[in-house]
């Protein structure tokens, strides 16, 4: 009597292999780990003098908030000091065209007075 036994295969997950090395094998494997050392303190370096350049760059943007600043308080007082001098010159303006002002000063410096009746003519 013969029994047949039926076995089922399971697929087997493939297996990876590399063909071919990332880095070249050497005899000395001091050498791969200095490599990769110096991969990384470059990175490190790189990493450092961009957050340095970063940080000289925030200073920066800063230091011209603050003139900025500087810049805008001055032209406010230059601004407030031309208002103040436009204000006394419409002033003096308005009292230069008043008839009473005008009357007064010709009487003051050119010696006028105003006329007495028979010297004004008409001419029409």
């Amino acid at each position: 009597m013969s029994v047949a036994v039926r076995t089922t295969s399971t697929p087997r997950p493939p297996v990876l292999t590399v063909r071919r090395p990332l880095v070249r094998p050497t005899g000395d494997p001091r050498r791969l780990l200095r490599l990769i050392r110096n991969r990384v303190v470059r990175r490190i370096l790189l990493l450092v003098a961009l957050l340095a350049l970063l940080c000289l760059t925030r200073v920066w943007v800063q230091l011209q908030v603050v003139d900025l600043g500087y810049q805008l308080s001055a032209s406010r007082r230059l601004q407030q000091r031309l208002d103040q001098e436009h204000r006394e010159l419409q002033a003096e303006l308005a009292m230069r065209r008043d008839p009473a002002a005008l009357a007064a000063e010709a009487q003051r410096r050119l010696g006028l007075v105003p006329p007495v009746k028979g010297q004004v003519v008409d001419v029409r």
